[in-house]
């Protein structure tokens, strides 16, 4: 599968000089804003703290892998998309989360290069001065809109303390979205990692998160993240959201294996669409300090302060590989050939491709 830019899209990429138009603003919102109600499994359930907590995961609630007496919570549907428990009971505070015209919003589906885009942006916007971007873990940096865990504060109660101009970050799609973002027409760097290898890195890092349901055997993964009843959704519905919220916001849609093709080309168009583009010397810095090797050494961005209670990197390393095509080590002929009829199928008409290596 090739990606746009190598098909000539490029263009279609770039929503740089989008901007919200009142009647598609207003339709986005309606659309893409079904606060009214949560499902799983069929049955209707109250997002408050308290109510009936109806269960999307049937997995077993732990690993052989897990910590001794470590139970991970379940998943709970917002609208049909399942998200972590406690991001459900916190739904009114993300729901009514205000946006403000100068945020900027990184999007991803999980595992798709989210922590790197996120020290990309934050590097830029220090002039790639790497000291400045050590000041605090990515957390504080740039919020997790739908953060929720106990006794922390919540992703809402950090972006809500920052001063502006802020960069916040979320796993949501589209239809999730609060209404805040459209009606502000904030800017979005979303980035999206070719289906394959997005799955295996998904599995792997299931396995060490502790606070999420078990992902089973790969075969049994695999099938889930087809069906989309894994954490977030489906990988598809995410990203032909996202693709097509391009007519509405002003939204630079990046792939991963175009970042890891040329990292100093796209991360300057990151640069360019945030309006802070880079001088050849900070643009150098950059693309070294964002490198793999250099962010999986690197505190600031390697989560290896993070409990084991919640990641627990004896199992899998939470910056694990960074390649292009490690879906060949997990996947069998049979699998691979009938993940790649469902993609087909499921991002048909789009304009969507994808590179599966390099």
């Amino acid at each position: 599968m090739a990606s746009p830019r190598a098909r000539g899209a490029s263009s279609a990429t770039d929503s740089t000089s989008a901007q919200p138009k009142a009647g598609a603003l207003a339709a986005a919102v309606a659309l893409t804003s079904p606060f009214s109600r949560t499902q799983a499994c069929g049955t209707e359930g109250d997002p408050r703290p308290g109510s009936a907590r109806p269960q999307v995961s049937h997995l077993p609630p732990r690993m052989s892998e897990d910590p001794p007496g470590q139970e991970r919570r379940p998943l709970v549907a917002v609208d049909g998309v399942p998200l972590p428990e406690k991001t459900w009971e916190n739904w009114a505070q993300i729901k009514a989360f205000q946006a403000k015209p100068d945020d900027l919003l990184i999007c991803t589906y999980p595992k798709a290069g989210t922590t790197w885009i996120q020290e990309i942006v934050d590097m830029i916007q220090q002039g790639g001065d790497p000291e400045k971007c050590r000041r605090a873990p990515l957390h504080e940096r740039h919020p997790f809109l739908e953060w929720a865990r106990s006794p922390q504060s919540t992703g809402v109660a950090w972006a809500d303390a920052m001063p502006p101009p802020r960069t916040l970050k979320t796993h949501l799609p589209v239809k999730l979205l609060p209404a805040s973002f459209w009606e502000q027409g904030c800017k979005v760097v979303y980035m999206a990692r070719n289906p394959k290898d997005s799955a295996v890195s998904y599995y792997h890092f299931l396995r060490m998160h502790q606070l999420l349901p078990q992902p089973g055997p790969w075969p049994q993964f695999l099938e889930a993240f087809m069906a989309g009843t894994v954490p977030w959704g489906s990988w598809h519905e995410h990203v032909r959201g996202w693709w097509r919220a391009r007519e509405v916001l002003p939204l630079l849609f990046l792939h991963y294996e175009d970042l890891k093709e040329d990292p100093g080309r796209e991360i300057q168009r990151v640069a360019q669409f945030i309006g802070q583009p880079l001088a050849p010397a900070a643009l150098e810095r950059v693309v070294h300090h964002t490198s793999f090797e250099v962010m999986r050494a690197n505190p600031a961005t390697n989560r290896a302060s993070a409990p084991r209670s919640v990641l627990d990197q004896s199992i899998s390393p939470f910056m694990r590989k960074g390649t292009v095509g490690d879906w060949k080590n997990h996947f069998t002929v049979a699998q691979s050939e009938h993940f790649d009829r469902d993609c087909a199928s499921k991002t048909a008409g789009t304009g969507l491709a994808f590179r599966t290596e390099l």
